[in-house]
């Protein structure tokens, strides 16, 4: 697949400074640490203070209230499962590896971060004001989301197959995507899923374009669909 770096009209601003490109397969070090953060908190019984390591690593709005503000970053380490982890994995393999060759690799991991943390930032937000201190919000996938739409902005002719057998191309496939998000956030399904995780972090995914890269998606898809 061709590198569509050539949509990216990035300038020497400072919101629009162009990385030199280089690749050094984050992606795969980002799975890699995922997979040890998994095992140290799921069979390690690790304390520090009385507490399990998920309680630090989270992200706890009561805890951040306290001044833990590394959970922001740390909390797309943790998974609950080995379904969750493998499933996070999977997506992080597919399509970061994929823009990591199109943008380079300080750009992908630029990219990955500010969705992640940021999407926290708005669900921590959002949990405060409802007061729920306890929430515990753990996992990749809202940064794997933001991953899944830039891949359709790049890549809009690309195609996918959603649900693993439906092919289907990816802007239509992250339209699907965000409309079973809102149902089911607003509706209450899958209780024990962060939907609110994935569509922040998709919407952060969406002014990143829209402010760093200086592409509309909504106009690169009108004109690839």
């Amino acid at each position: 697949m061709s590198n569509p770096y050539f949509y990216c009209m990035l300038k020497d601003g400072l919101l629009n400074k162009k990385f030199k490109y280089t690749y050094s397969n984050a992606a795969m070090y980002l799975v890699m640490v995922n997979v040890l953060v998994y095992m140290l908190v799921n069979y390690a019984n690790i304390r520090i203070k009385g507490l399990p390591l998920i309680y630090w690593l989270g992200l706890i709005p009561g805890c951040v209230n306290m001044g833990w503000v590394w959970q922001f970053f740390t909390y797309m380490f943790v998974h609950s499962s080995f379904s969750h982890l493998l499933f996070n994995m999977l997506g992080l393999i597919m399509f970061g590896q994929l823009l990591e060759r199109a943008v380079g690799t300080r750009e992908f991991l630029l990219f990955y971060f500010v969705c992640g943390v940021l999407g926290g930032v708005v669900s921590y937000v959002f949990y405060l004001l409802q007061g729920a201190l306890a929430a515990v919000i753990i996992g990749a996938s809202g940064s794997i989301y933001a991953l899944l739409f830039l891949a359709a902005v790049l890549f809009p002719q690309a195609r996918v197959l959603l649900f693993f057998f439906i092919p289907m191309k990816m802007p239509i496939a992250v339209m699907v995507f965000i409309a079973i998000e809102l149902f089911d956030q607003i509706v209450g399904l899958n209780g024990g899923v962060a939907h609110l995780i994935h569509l922040s972090s998709i919407a952060v995914a969406w002014l990143y374009c829209l402010v760093r890269f200086r592409l509309n998606p909504v106009q690169v898809w009108k004109e690839n669909l």
